[in-house]
Formats: C-alpha cells, sequence, structure tokens
C-alpha cells in the first residue's frame, strides 16, 4: 500500500512539474523610442538608454486593433517618436530531449505619438 501511495505522489509531482513549467508568463512594460521600420522578423523602435546610447528593442506582434490607427507596415511613421505599452510573454517547452527553452514573445498594446 506504502509503495502504490509512493508511485502515486511521485507522478503526481511529475505531471505538476511538467504542467508549470509550460506555462506562458506575461509582465506589461513601457518604452519610449522612435519608429525605425518594420523587418520580416518584427517592428523596430531605436531607444536611449541611461549612457546616451542607442539601442534597437524589436517587438514581434502589434495587436490588430493598432495596425487601424497605425499604419507600421508602411515608411510613413518611420521617424515619428511614439511611448510604446508592451507585453512580454515567455513561455517554456521542453524539445524532445528533455530540455527546456524559453521564447519570450514581445507584443505591442498601446502606442502614443509623442
Amino acid at each position: 500500500m506504502k509503495t502504490k501511495t509512493a508511485i502515486m505522489a511521485g507522478f503526481l509531482m511529475v505531471c505538476f512539474f511538467s504542467f508549470t513549467s509550460m506555462l506562458t508568463k506575461n509582465s506589461t512594460e513601457i518604452f519610449e523610442g522612435i519608429y525605425d521600420g518594420q523587418e520580416d522578423y518584427g517592428y523596430n523602435f531605436i531607444g536611449i538608454d541611461d549612457d546616451d546610447e542607442e539601442y534597437t528593442m524589436t517587438f514581434h506582434e502589434v495587436d490588430e486593433s493598432l495596425l487601424k490607427s497605425f499604419d507600421l507596415q508602411s515608411e510613413q511613421l518611420v521617424g515619428t517618436k511614439f511611448m510604446v505599452t508592451y507585453t512580454i510573454s515567455t513561455e517554456t517547452l521542453k524539445d524532445e530531449d528533455g530540455f527546456e527553452d524559453e521564447i519570450e514573445t514581445y507584443t505591442i498594446i498601446a502606442l502614443k505619438k509623442l
């Protein structure tokens, strides 16, 4: 009876850790930068860090309703300064060998011209 209980408890623990590692985690951030255009892999914005150095932020997805207000797929808005509100979704996947890989997706959820 104890063996059966121990096996069942072990099985439940393995299931718990397997399912929690597959959950998606989200966080919301704000970024201020100049729109630099769209590439195949996403939408690029240029920001300035604390040391006055330029860096590029790439957003993989944009909320569909925003594309109706801001045509980020054209060159018209390149050079425009925006306040960008975005989410970072982190998904942990296991490959066939059991190794975990975290994939982050940056999604724009709000834009405001500055």
